[in-house]
């Protein structure tokens, strides 16, 4: 027997019908709804006509329950103040755009079904078997999700109410979530989902239907009732703008949007004693939600390790960068690769670091191909610009969308030389004057030690002298990580404390540039490997919000970048 099953047809007769009719196109013999007619869209009663046109079988959802009960509110489940105002805002909507006999026929209807059919044990729920809105969300733990699995004992569970379609065994039981075929599945797809059910001789078949359907329609009947223009860009884009806090982390960085506006952390101005390069204003279109990435919680910021390998070992080097360090090294193919990405991906600025980025042997093709596309700024302790250096530093003179950002840490050699080498404050002034004279823009960050703290306003001076002063000079904490892991005086640092920028190595993607080797960092690492970019991204989101969700906070930014 073939089957038909649907849930969250949320008042939208346009993608029911639409899906009816596939059904029945599919050779589906029965059609189950696991409930929610209303909410979301504006016409509710139009779906009643449609369940009794083509038999359907219903059990109840929250929404049916309690308009038929007369609920002052929906009992979504939600735990979050904003989900349930945007909540209230549908189910008063809908509980006045219901009339007495739809609302009446709706208090009628059972909890569940529960049938062998063809020698197979269907159990349909609306939420799960523990509760009719609790929410089975795929990336529920192994244990939670056995628990909902044991509680029903049924060869197949059906079940709706997340919104989001999937199916999986679980303890040698069949669940499959239909998804809601009244809204898209924060996909960026205006499709809408239901499952086909084949049973024979005890054994099932699911399938997952996508549902093509007028939803312009759907959206101007919205605009028309009135409703909130959140709701109705749901219906254009397959995105999610509302009812967010309620989706756990994986789920989430699927979509385009995480946090609601008023939850991403702000106030990370210049001058805070970390570096000052801020983050791109993100565009604001009067939407209640944003997406994590492009604000300053997340940065539109990508950072790519040339190399690892250095003309120096810093004492105070987070990333353990020295002549004698593991050789990582990021060809040219993939470095243009990995602009060309950032741009699909909506980077808007660009930082090459290493090691010494100047030790890579194609290291100024790759800093005039990116700086061609992206803003970009390269690390460089301007200690190599001498012979054939020196002239190919010249091509770059000019770029408009190309910095180098250089370390000074003091106004002396010595206290400079305490922690980078002996002469190295020498050959860093004059690879600083060098790159001056060439005409390109530069900046410096200190790295406060005990040694420099004394000597911020003498080197700013200093600085200024060479035409390097105001924002383009900034003082930096020094980091406990790399070779600097357990200095005194240094600041602890982790993934929980502070605010992600993405950054790509050799080795993989990682959460920040202070965490990028994956010897002294490895909590730091992302995921391993050549990832693209997307992938990364969500993955940095899902770990964001995950940590957010152990503390109820967002991490603060820890601005590296100058």
């Amino acid at each position: 027997m073939r089957i038909a099953a649907f849930g969250g047809a949320y008042a939208n007769p346009y993608a029911l019908r639409a899906m009816l009719e596939d059904a029945r196109a599919r050779g589906c013999e029965r059609i189950l709804n696991l409930g929610d007619l209303g909410g979301f869209g504006a016409e509710c009663d139009a779906v009643w006509p449609l369940l009794e046109e083509f038999g359907v079988e219903s059990i109840a959802g929250n929404y049916d329950i309690a308009i038929g009960r007369g609920d002052e509110d929906c009992g979504c489940g939600y735990s979050s103040e904003r989900d349930n105002e945007f909540a209230q805002l549908m189910y008063d909507h809908t509980r006045a755009a219901t009339s007495a006999g739809f609302a009446g026929w709706m208090s009628g209807l059972p909890g569940e079904l529960r049938e062998e059919i063809e020698g197979v044990d269907v159990h349909a729920v609306h939420g799960s078997p523990l509760a009719v809105n609790d929410f089975l969300w795929e990336s529920l733990d192994e244990e939670e999700l056995g628990l909902r699995v044991r509680e029903s004992g049924a060869d197949v569970l059906l079940c709706t109410h997340t919104g989001i379609p999937w199916q999986r065994r679980i303890e040698g039981t069949l669940v499959v979530n239909v998804g809601a075929v009244g809204r898209p599945a924060n996909e960026g797809r205006c499709e809408t989902s239901y499952a086909v059910l084949d049973l024979q001789d005890g054994l099932t078949h699911a399938e997952l239907v996508p549902v093509s359907y007028d939803w312009r329609a759907q959206a101007a009947s919205m605009r028309a009732a009135g409703l909130p223009e959140a709701f109705v860009e749901t219906i254009e884009t397959g995105w999610w703008t509302t009812c967010l806090e309620v989706v756990p982390p994986r789920e989430r960085a699927r979509g385009r949007y995480q946090v609601y506006r008023d939850a991403v952390p702000g106030g990370f101005a210049a001058g805070d004693g970390a570096g000052w390069a801020e983050a791109p204003p993100y565009e604001d279109r009067g939407r209640p939600v944003v997406s994590m990435f492009g604000t300053e919680a997340f940065p539109a910021r990508l950072w790519i390790y040339s190399n690892f390998h250095c003309n120096l070992a810093c004492g105070y080097c987070v990333v353990a960068s020295s002549p004698r360090a593991r050789r990582r090294e990021i060809p040219a193919e993939r470095f243009r690769a990995l602009v060309d990405e950032a741009l699909e991906e909506g980077f808007r600025e660009l930082y090459v670091t290493g090691g010494e980025p100047f030790v890579h042997p194609q290291i100024i093709e790759m800093i005039e191909y990116a700086s061609d596309r992206l803003p970009t700024v390269v690390l460089t302790n301007a200690m190599l610009f001498t012979g054939r250096r020196a002239r190919e530093l010249e091509r770059l003179a000019g770029r408009e969308r190309l910095v180098l950002q250089s370390s000074v840490d003091g106004a002396r050699p010595e206290t400079h030389d305490r922690w980078r080498g002996a002469g190295s404050w020498a050959r860093a002034m004059e690879g600083i004057r060098f790159a001056r004279e060439l005409g390109l823009p530069l900046r410096v960050a200190m790295t406060e030690t005990p040694e420099n703290r004394a000597e911020v306003s003498q080197l700013a001076g200093l600085l200024a002298g060479l035409g390097i002063e105001g924002a383009d000079f900034a003082v930096r904490p020094l980091v406990q990580r790399g070779f600097a892991a357990g200095v005194e005086h240094g600041i602890e640092v982790s993934e929980g404390v502070m605010a992600p920028e993405l950054t790509v190595t050799a080795d993989g993607v990682h959460w920040h540039p202070v965490g990028a080797d994956l010897e002294s960092s490895p909590d730091f690492l992302v995921a391993r490997g050549q990832v693209p970019l997307a992938e990364a991204k969500r993955a940095v989101i899902e770990r964001f919000l995950e940590l957010r969700l152990e503390d109820g906070t967002l991490p603060a930014a820890f601005r590296c970048a100058v």
